[in-house]
């Protein structure tokens, strides 16, 4: 039985026993060896990965139900590996010239990491909240990375102060649900709750109590309005790559744990979290597209940008049916590749060897260079929702969803926002193409940077004429989930 168990978190195993051994080699050897124990990082995130989408037949549950490895634990777990990986390579340059390598830096990415694969495959709320803190501590910590920073430093305390809070709201709702229900384990509440259904009997006061709490603690962690509040001083604040780490990685974690949680022990009580998601969805969409219109900070904008993101997403996660979870995935796919080119763009903004961020420093890049200008308007029509780039059909497929579990204000709202929140991404379209440009950035930008720019806006353009893969893959995820 250990046997099998350890099998099954063969991934958690090796990536947890790759930041032991890199941190005592990070202590023995000190800072020098920071570029070493950052590429060794990456090259143990390739091999998780191939671990995890190669191995057969590793799936089944594991201790007792605390931890679960199916079909779409292995889809979500890809994309973050994958977005880990690409922000720990964009960071090595950056830190190089800010003379701040450190060799914690990309332990706290991995060990941040383990907490996210815990997160996607918990099956318990016990697991569940060890994966969710193990993750947020390491990030509290990479966010005022840059200690002689005070904008740094500010971006870790807020996130630590309001983390914290969201923690004890979500302790508070699993308590709540333990005390009203009896056990922790999703397997156990989804029994419960269908034997609550059948015998036709309303659940108990307390225990949606407990699932609001639960809900709050979960859309903290996506950063959907009104539990929003960190994301734009944090993304500000925080050094860029870590800013990029933020909106990818720990993002689709936390939205797979709030798709697990809600479509898996609660499925049948999706009448009561459904009006609480369509309100969140609703207010994140709405804010998102209004309060992105007058931000001049680019990094702001993009905090804007993900909230909304997030509504889109919870959009589909709304309609709480398997087309819904199938939208959300696709759309999480789409959106990390978006975000990890767009932030690839913003560490390439440097003149004197500066980092700019402000919005007008984009003017007349299309004339100074051409290429980054293509691959930046490509991924702000994509996140802009104009076909054919792949975010028109992330959008598109989330929207259906809505329409076809008749939630059509849901849908139409969705739509409006995205018009709306069209105006700031062609704007920045508008000033790298139409504007008088100023001084040029600095050149080169670097080889590993070129390919992540390229690789990401490959993605996205030609996301519609090659869609299989993504799609099947998606889909089986999401029935993986629901026969779960």
């Amino acid at each position: 039985m250990i046997a099998d168990d350890l099998m099954i978190v063969l991934p958690e195993l090796l990536l947890a026993g790759l930041a032991t051994i890199l941190l005592m080699f990070g202590v023995f050897r000190g800072n020098r060896s920071t570029p070493s124990v950052l590429m060794l990082s990456v090259a143990g995130l390739a091999v998780v990965f191939a671990v995890l989408v190669l191995r057969p037949g590793a799936h089944g549950d594991a201790f007792g139900g605390l931890f679960v490895a199916d079909g779409f634990a292995v889809f979500m777990k890809a994309l973050v590996l994958i977005g880990s990986a690409a922000t720990m390579i964009m960071s090595l340059r950056y830190f190089e010239r800010k003379q701040a390598l450190r060799f914690e830096y990309p332990i706290l990415m991995l060990f941040a990491t383990l907490g996210m694969l815990m997160m996607i495959s918990a099956g318990d709320l016990m697991s569940l909240y060890l994966g969710l803190e193990l993750q947020s501590l390491s990030l509290y910590v990479i966010a005022a990375f840059r200690r002689d920073n005070l904008r740094s430093t500010e971006a870790g305390l807020k996130y630590f102060v309001l983390g914290a809070l969201s923690s004890g709201m979500l302790l508070y709702g699993a308590s709540m649900i333990y005390g009203f229900a009896g056990t922790t384990s999703f397997q156990a509440l989804a029994a419960v709750f269908a034997e609550t259904m059948v015998a036709g009997e309303a659940p108990s006061v307390g225990l949606v109590v407990g699932l609001v709490f639960l809900i709050a603690g979960l859309a903290f962690k996506v950063s959907a309005v009104p539990f929003h509040m960190w994301t734009p001083d944090v993304y500000e604040g925080a050094p860029t790559p870590v800013t990029a780490f933020f909106a990818t990685a720990p993002k689709i974690a936390a939205m797979a744990l709030f798709v697990r949680v809600v479509m898996g022990p609660f499925g049948d009580f999706v009448g009561q979290w459904q009006q609480i998601l369509v309100v969140i969805s609703i207010a994140s969409m709405v804010l998102g597209a209004l309060a992105a219109i007058n931000q001049t900070n680019i990094k702001r904008l993009m905090a804007y940008s993900s909230i909304g993101h997030v509504g889109y997403a919870l959009v589909g996660l709304a309609a709480g049916t398997e087309a819904g979870v199938h939208g959300v995935i696709v759309y999480m796919a789409i959106y990390l590749f978006m975000n990890i080119g767009t932030f690839a763009c913003i560490l390439c903004m440097r003149r004197k060897d500066v980092m700019l961020e402000g919005i007008d420093d984009l003017k007349g890049l299309s004339k100074s260079n051409p290429l980054m200008a293509l691959v930046l308007a490509i991924f702000m029509f994509s996140m802009a929702g104009i076909p054919p780039l792949a975010g028109f059909f992330g959008k598109l497929y989330v929207f259906l969803a809505a329409i076809e579990s008749g939630l059509y204000t849901l849908a139409v709202v969705g739509v409006l926002s995205s018009v709306v929140g069209a105006f700031y991404y062609l704007r920045i379209v508008k000033l790298m193409y139409f504007d008088e440009p100023g001084e040029s950035f600095d050149q080169p930008v670097g080889g590993e940077m070129v390919v992540i720019l390229v690789g990401a806006g490959a993605a996205i353009l030609l996301f519609f004429v090659f869609p299989a893969p993504l799609l099947d893959g998606a889909a089986a995820a999401a029935a993986a989930l629901l026969a779960g």
